[in-house]
């Protein structure tokens, strides 16, 4: 049975095709109320096909694709998800308390850029110590190239990824590697090609945008659902473990149940049918303890949310960094605060959006569903040049940043290649076919930088095909010293952290914080981190200090001394040590 939603449409046709886009025959839909049109057609695996809207000949994309073999404007291909065989019986899951997740973008993991090749990736994640693998957005968008979130066919997976079917055997092997995998996804805006769906019904808010376009109307009751539906394709029908819901402040809803609130609902309700659990992530700019609150508590029930503020209290202690929204965390408590708290800015004043900001997160929320990192795909590649810390840090300071990231009280998160201080860049790039709109990608994304004061000439075209190929990793660099020494840095960090409990601890307000060494200069202090019996020694200046700490030293990133009840530890570098 064919269905599609399509309340602007006087008449509706099926149109199938062939390979080369030639038509083979067309059929009429009949409205069945609702704004749905119905066929009773079954369609084959891999049958190309359109919709046909009202006396218009242009063939358009079907809203819920699974596949598009030939690129976001052309027909839509049926896809028989039952055609794979899963292997995966007895996977049951993975909690995200006491997990490691590594964050990765399809395209330039590997030479290949393809689900196929990333699977043999798997082991060295494995090897790493990462429990969750997230993949950036996969849905079909227009050209070979992108970030993944200009994407306007949902349900489908980029052809150049492999589609569909090489999803699916990605997810397999992620699971016979005991991996779970976490799905990026995209609900707030649609991208600027290839977006057909306003045709076919309002999934669009006319008069309200949000920084990439209209927003999605989500107090129409279909919108939500083509986004329930979508979100529960992946974690049902593609064996997916967890979403990671970009932007959410983005979503703009006015209903009685908050869309997330619902889709949570759903989602549990699905977990407690599949057996495993189902984790959803958000990415919010509004420092909401709401969206992680369990639902009998009046929150949302989400499983975590990311904390950019803990991101940005350590990239000012590592980098000394001040400019735009760092400038609040050069704040000499920044570290403290964002251990112990979760959030900087919990009601406080913050100068970048010239107002008060956030709220204090309740004590009883544990702290794994907070999910923290020292460098992920956004705060890299919107930096000008798309640098990673590894551009301009010593080496002491990015093993630092290693032992900050997974000591955290948090959800640790790694982005593909820091694992061993990757040397590549990770640029914005894209690849409109359309000249127009490359063009004016181009030219915004300059003028965005001149305005915060970046030198435009250090901002790389998006369009150019370099700008991609410089961002693939190179796995070969990390058979060299430097890079090797970073990596088995990680792996040590990340054994230690599931050895010993103090390290996964999920109470939120249970680190202690203590500056040992103030500066005018943010990257100059040193703290020590106490957590239960474990203190985290941290030296970010320019001398040895000496901390009043003695026992097991656990693990260095520089020979520290002991003597006399003290720990002295070298200049930029960082200690473990069991009491």
């Amino acid at each position: 049975m064919i269905d599609v939603w399509a309340p602007r449409a006087q008449r509706m046709r099926l149109r199938r095709v062939r390979d080369d886009g030639a038509t083979l025959d067309e059929h009429e839909l009949t409205a069945a109320g609702g704004g749905h049109w119905r066929l009773d057609l079954a369609l084959r695996d891999g049958e190309r096909y359109g919709f046909v809207i009202g006396d218009d000949d242009r063939l358009r994309p079907d809203p819920r694709s699974r596949r598009q073999p030939d690129g976001v404007h052309a027909a839509s291909a049926a896809f028989d998800e039952s055609g794979f065989t899963w292997t995966d019986q007895s996977w049951t899951g993975r909690q995200l308390a006491g997990g490691l997740i590594y964050e990765l973008h399809l395209g330039t993991f590997t030479p290949e850029g393809s689900l196929d090749s990333a699977v043999e990736r798997l082991q060295h994640l494995v090897d790493l110590g990462v429990t969750h693998v997230e993949l950036l957005p996969v849905n079909a968008f227009n050209g070979p190239r992108n970030w993944g979130y200009d994407g306007v066919l949902w349900y489908a997976v980029h052809e150049g990824y492999g589609g569909p079917r090489a999803y699916q055997r990605f997810v397999d092997a992620a699971h016979a590697h005991g991996l779970a995998v976490i799905q990026d996804v995209v609900y707030n805006h649609l991208g600027p090609s290839g977006n057909y769906l306003p045709e076919f019904g309002p999934y669009l808010r006319s008069g309200s945008s949000n920084a990439w376009g209209d927003s999605i109307d989500l107090e129409e009751q279909e919108v939500r659902e083509y986004i329930i539906e979508n979100a529960l394709m992946w974690l049902r029908d593609r064996h997916v473990d967890g979403l990671r819901l970009d932007a959410v402040h983005a979503l703009h809803d006015e209903s009685r149940t908050h869309i997330l609130k619902e889709l949570a609902e759903r989602v549990d309700a699905l977990s407690a049918q599949e057996g495993r659990p189902l984790t959803l992530i958000a990415e919010s700019d509004l420092n909401d303890p709401t969206l992680i609150l369990p639902r009998e508590a009046g929150g949302y029930g989400l499983s975590g949310q990311w904390s950019d503020d803990w991101h940005h209290a350590v990239h000012v202690a590592l980098t000394g960094e001040v400019s735009g929204y760092y400038a609040d965390f050069a704040d000499a408590d920044a570290l403290e605060k964002v251990t112990s708290g979760g959030f900087f800015h919990d009601g406080t004043f913050s100068s970048f959006r010239d107002r008060v900001h956030g709220s204090p997160i309740p004590r009883e929320v544990p702290a794994w569903r907070l999910v923290t990192f020292a460098q992920d795909h956004d705060q890299i590649g919107n930096r000008a040049a798309g640098d990673r810390l590894s551009a301009t840090l010593s080496e002491g300071r990015l093993a630092v940043a290693a032992v900050l990231t997974l000591t955290a009280p948090g959800t640790p998160m790694l982005f593909m290649g820091e694992e061993w201080g990757a040397s590549t860049p990770w640029q914005f790039f894209t690849s409109h076919p359309e000249p127009e709109l490359g063009r004016a990608t181009a030219e915004g994304r300059t003028a965005e930088f001149a305005r915060m004061g970046w030198d435009a000439r250090l901002v790389p075209d998006p369009q150019d095909p370099a700008t991609f190929e410089c961002s693939r990793l190179d796995w070969d660099e990390r058979e060299k010293p430097r890079h090797a020494r970073l990596l088995e840095l990680h792996r040590r960090l990340a054994r230690l952290r599931r050895e010993h409990p103090e390290l996964t601890d999920p109470r939120l307000h249970r680190p202690s914080v203590e500056l040992i060494v103030e500066s005018g200069e943010p990257q100059r202090r040193a703290w020590r981190i106490d957590r239960g019996a474990i203190s985290i020694l941290i030296n970010l200046t320019a001398d040895a200090v000496a901390f009043d700490v003695a026992g097991e030293v656990l693990l260095t990133t520089a020979e520290p001394k002991t003597s006399g009840g003290r720990t002295t530890v070298p200049p930029e570098a960082a200690a473990i040590v069991r009491r």
